[in-house]
């Protein structure tokens, strides 16, 4: 009768155990830190309280405005029920995030820490070792929910006048929650690295965090474009607190808890303990059955990690690709050397596979997604301000307005290039001792990292250019004065990023996140902005002059191809001839 309690009794010593020592090698590290690092951590600390008490405040003033009759009959709209739904609003959202944070923090302390290896031979029992690391990457994302949900409901409770056991409760019920859904969130993580690899879990959770966080950072600006006007309005602040409180249905168990503190607040003592009695049931019922199953499924996949699979057969590929295969080897074997045709066969296999660089390279995409909606949505058409413009001016505007389809495709051409280009030789990291020894040209490895980061810049500047060009219905003439225009100006940007992050170039780095070619980098990338503009007004400069003084465009055409092609060239040869002799001396100390 006394092991079971015995048992228990070990597993919880080995767990506080385990997590003061995670504390204290935190407190040692903080002892340890230089006084700017501790200055900084202090000043963090004291203004993450201040941002508490703030929320607090402003939720307190906030609700108990809401609650006022006056709002009531200057709106018109009853806010009681969207008050009553706040609380399973937030602790909804709450679940959700929990679950959704703790994927990745828990597919990173189980499968991919260090230190693993070490926890499964200390003398502490295995479950021990699986609480402590689920309790670990919990503890954050508990923290960053309590700052925004505390205050909110602790206000809401003093705003309505709450009992006393509603505080303490609220905590409950956020911990019992938070700790279900981090258990449900480990059950999953189990179920996919049984499936897939736990390293490119990983990088398809980074890829999919930064797209997500990309389209987020720009969902104001494509909410203003699609409305006409930037504030809500009546309606639409209708609508939302109507969804909100439909979502409020009682036969939902994540409602349950809300529900029942806000019963339980206003005095009914019954129905709010018997809907705080069903969740905490139901959130441990959920937490112990992850805990031990997850256990089961991490223990025994463990071990399983590291397996040896069957290799895929490969299937013939048809003729029609196999053809443009062929083609496609022809054309380079005529126009590029060798070892230029397997530095960029390689480097291709590299940005393909990996997916932290895909992410990064699918960011261009985005924003070129969106802003070409947003241009498209505004017309073609000048602004009409007060209509006072000569006509000549309106016409001239008009024309350049035209390419602004050039523009887009630049911008995007321009981000991708900063990626691929400026770190180019910075990319091969320790491995570039590799290439040192090998018999290779300094100019081969120039002309590949060219040819690697302008193919993709240059086939994104002109899937833009073509898609805005047939919505805009531009001329033909137009369309392939744009084409040559994208060419020659990713071409002289590609020459500047790719030289002077050559010469800058620092191979130290560990996380492929983190490389910077150093100041000249940076120099590289401030002078690159500078020559978008200077190559795109050369090309367009001419075609506004002759129309200001009302000459025949070919003059135009000729004139701008002559100043962008030639500033064009120049920059994209220039650096890189500049930095060739010192490509040898790469990496020595």
């Amino acid at each position: 009768m006394n092991a079971p309690s015995q048992a228990s009794t070990q597993m919880f010593s080995a767990v506080w155990k385990l997590l003061r020592l995670r504390w204290q090698i935190n407190l040692n590290s903080f002892k340890h830190a230089k006084k700017s690092r501790k200055f900084w951590t202090i000043l963090g600390l004291v203004g993450l309280l201040v941002f508490v008490g703030f929320i607090f405040w402003l939720s307190f003033w906030l609700l108990g405005f809401l609650r006022s009759p006056e709002l009531t009959k200057y709106v018109g709209l009853d806010i009681l029920p969207f008050l009553q739904a706040i609380p399973t609003l937030i602790f909804t959202l709450m679940f959700f995030g929990v679950f959704l944070t703790s994927f990745g923090v828990l597919l990173q302390a189980l499968y991919l820490s260090n230190d693993m290896d070490f926890l499964l031979a200390a003398p502490v029992p295995i479950r021990a070792v699986f609480i402590s690391k689920l309790l670990q990457a919990v503890l954050p994302s508990f923290g960053i929910a309590a700052i925004f949900a505390l205050p909110i409901l602790f206000g809401l409770g003093v705003s309505g006048g709450y009992s006393l056991l509603y505080y303490p409760l609220v905590i409950l019920m956020m911990v019992t929650l938070t700790l279900a859904s981090a258990g449900l969130s480990a059950l999953l993580v189990m179920t996919v690295v049984r499936i897939f690899p736990a390293r490119r879990v990983a990088e398809v959770l980074g890829f999919v965090g930064a797209i997500t966080s990309m389209i987020c950072s720009q969902s104001g600006n494509l909410s203003r474009s699609w409305s006409d006007s930037g504030e809500p309005s009546s309606a639409q602040l209708n609508g939302l607190t109507n969804l909100v409180t439909q979502l409020n249905v009682p036969w939902m168990p994540l409602n349950w808890a809300g529900r029942g503190l806000l019963e339980l607040g206003e005095g009914r003592w019954l129905s709010g303990f018997l809907l705080l009695s069903l969740t905490f049931g139901l959130a441990v019922a959920a937490f112990w059955f992850a805990l031990v199953t997850a256990e089961r499924w991490y223990y025994s996949g463990w071990a399983g990690i590291q397996v040896v699979t069957n290799k895929k057969k490969t299937s013939p590929l048809p003729s029609s690709v196999t053809n443009k295969v062929s083609l496609i080897a022809t054309v380079s074997e005529r126009f590029l050397p060798a070892p230029v045709r397997g530095l960029v066969k390689r480097d291709f296999l590299i940005l393909t596979r990996d997916l932290r660089q895909a992410s990064q390279l699918v960011t261009p995409l985005i924003f070129g997604l969106l802003y070409s909606f947003i241009f498209l949505r505004n017309g073609s058409e000048p602004p009409a301000g007060r209509g006072e413009a000569p006509d000549w001016f309106m016409e001239s505007f008009r024309a350049l307005l035209v390419y602004g389809n050039v523009g887009m495709s630049l911008f995007v051409g321009w981000m991708l290039l900063g990626h691929l280009s400026g770190t180019g030789i910075t990319r091969e990291g320790k491995n570039y001792w590799l290439l040192k020894a090998s018999p290779l040209r300094p100019a081969h490895l120039l002309a590949a990292k060219f040819l690697v980061a302008y193919i993709p810049a240059l086939a994104l500047g002109w899937f833009f250019l073509v898609g805005i060009s047939i919505m805009q219905g531009i001329s033909l003439i137009s369309f392939f004065y744009g084409l040559l225009m994208v060419a020659m100006c990713l071409a002289g940007m590609n020459g500047i990023l790719l030289g002077l992050g050559s010469a800058g170039a620092n191979f130290a780095w560990e996380d492929s996140r983190k490389m910077n070619s150093g100041k000249m980098g940076c120099l590289g990338s401030i002078l690159a902005v500078l020559f978008l503009p200077l190559s795109f007004g050369l090309f367009v400069g001419p075609l506004w002059i002759v129309s200001v003084f009302q000459l025949p465009i070919i003059y135009g055409y000729l004139a701008g191809l002559i100043l962008g092609i030639s500033i064009s060239i120049i920059c994209a040869w220039l650096p890189l001839k500049m930095v060739e002799g010192r490509i040898a001396k790469l990496g020595e100390a």
